[in-house]
């Protein structure tokens, strides 16, 4: 199995997807947006996921890759890769597919409980019909024509859709570790200004129980999402 893997900033890593995809013996490859990357074509992977980052995909005049990028995650769609979307990975695939990626009513960072709306089908099956997870998103999207929104937060009506068997767009973040939220915290403090939906930085990184159940969760929708493709 060959994946490839758009990340936007360094220290926005792939978290416990990176010790999944060791168990599973797979090496995959990276574009570095923000180092200068490009994209391969689709021919050269299997597998697409998309991770987060702290831009909008509104802001292609501050990096104009990001209109690279789009067009290289529709083109991955178009040639029936799987393609699986995180945070702005899946804002990137929904504006990839032709919808609006807005302001959300308010912003959603810290743990928040998401709750199942639409049927228990696919990967998203793996989950359970209320959990809480990781947010860190200030935007949202409409859900594109012929997707399957599954789960939806009191704050964020779209937060976990399906388009098919092959495209998965998870608004909220399972793969996080408790090093990965420390980062965000460093590196994005102007995001916790206190405000309805943030919550403080000590409560968000002391959560070690909640990161371990979350990574976990991760691991259980993965399997399901790529086993068809398992060796």
């Amino acid at each position: 199995m060959r994946v490839h893997i758009f990340q936007h900033v360094s220290f926005e890593g792939i978290g416990s997807i990176g010790a999944w995809l060791d168990r599973r013996r797979v090496v995959p490859s990276f574009t570095r947006y923000d180092a200068g990357g490009t994209p391969p074509p689709p021919g050269e992977y299997d597998a697409l996921i998309v991770m987060g980052g702290p831009m909008s995909v509104n802001d292609a005049d501050r990096h104009p890759w990001l209109a690279t990028e789009t067009r290289a995650i529709a083109d991955a769609m178009n040639a029936g890769r799987r393609v699986l979307g995180v945070c702005l990975g899946a804002q990137l695939i929904a504006h990839a597919l032709g919808c609006r990626v807005f302001p959300n009513a308010t912003k959603e960072i810290g743990w928040a409980a998401v709750h199942r709306v639409g049927p228990a089908r696919g990967p998203l099956a793996a989950l359970p019909e209320r959990v809480v997870v990781f947010q860190w998103h200030g935007e949202t999207f409409d859900l594109p024509a012929g997707a399957v929104n599954q789960f939806a937060s009191d704050a964020c009506a779209h937060q976990a859709f399906q388009l098919g068997d092959s495209v998965l767009a998870l608004q909220f973040h399972l793969e996080t570790t408790m090093e990965g939220a420390r980062a965000l915290v460093t590196h994005c403090p102007d995001d916790l200004a206190p405000g309805p939906g943030v919550q403080p930085a000590r409560e968000i990184v002391s959560a070690q129980s909640l990161f371990v159940e979350s990574n976990r969760l991760m691991d259980a929708v993965l399997d399901a999402y790529f086993f068809p493709m398992s060796p």
